[in-house]
C-alpha cells in the first residue's frame, strides 16, 4: 500500500517546501560504512546531489541534515554546500527536527510542518516523514518507507537521488528553469 500522490498534489506540496531535509547513509551516501584499520570512516558522496543542493538553496529553500550518526566527513560536507541545519548523532529525529524549528523560531524563520520536505530510507526517518509535508525516500529505502512515502526517486541513495529531489522542488516552485540558465548562458 503506497501513499504516493498524485502529480498535481505533488506539485502542490512541493511548491510549499521552504526547508529540505536529509539523512545521511543510504540518502547522500549509498548506505555502506567503510572504516580503516585505524578506525578511520569514509563515506563516499555524489556530486550531482551536491550541485543539487547548492542549486537549490540558490532558490531560497534552506537544506539541512538529520542524522543518527555522528561523522566529522558530514560536517565537512554540510560546510563545503553551506548547509548550516544540521544535527548529527540523534536517533530521535523528530526532537532534532522539533529543535531545528525552535532555533528557527527565535529568528522567525521557522517554516511550517507543511512546508517541509524529509528524504530518508529506513525506519528511524518515519519519525519526521510522517508529519511533514513532502516525505521523499530513495529507489532502494526500505519497502515499510516507500510505503509512507508521497514520492520516490529513480536513483538509489548515494546515486544522485537527492538531486532528482532537488530537480522537483525547483520544477514544482518554477525556479528550475532560471536556476539552469546560469549555466548555460551563450558565450559573449
Amino acid at each position: 500500500m503506497s501513499n504516493f500522490i498524485f502529480a498535481e498534489e505533488l506539485e502542490n506540496a512541493a511548491r510549499k517546501i521552504r526547508w529540505l531535509l536529509l539523512d545521511v547513509d543510504g540518502v547522500l551516501t549509498d548506505g555502506r560504512l567503510y572504516f580503516g584499520n585505524q578506525g578511520e570512516e569514509y563515506k563516499s558522496f555524489n556530486t550531482l546531489d551536491g550541485q543539487g543542493i547548492k542549486a537549490l538553496q540558490k532558490t531560497g529553500v534552506k537544506v539541512g541534515i538529520i542524522t543518527g550518526r555522528r561523522s566529522d566527513l558530514v560536517a565537512k560536507r554540510a560546510q563545503d554546500l553551506g548547509i548550516t541545519l544540521l544535527i548529527q548523532g540523534r536517533e530521535d529525529k523528530w526532537q532534532a527536527l522539533e529543535e531545528l524549528l525552535a532555533e528557527a523560531a527565535l529568528k522567525n524563520q521557522a517554516p511550517a510542518l507543511e512546508e517541509i520536505a524529509f528524504m530518508g530510507d529506513d525506519w528511524p526517518d518515519l519519525t519526521v516523514m510522517t508529519r511533514i509535508g513532502l516525505a521523499l525516500t530513495v529507489a532502494n529505502a526500505h519497502f515499510s518507507v516507500v510505503e509512507r512515502a508521497h514520492w520516490q526517486s529513480q536513483a538509489r541513495g548515494g546515486e544522485g537521488a537527492v538531486r532528482e529531489a532537488c530537480d522537483l522542488i525547483m520544477q514544482a516552485q518554477g525556479t528550475f528553469d532560471s536556476t539552469l540558465a546560469n549555466y548555460v548562458k551563450p558565450l559573449c
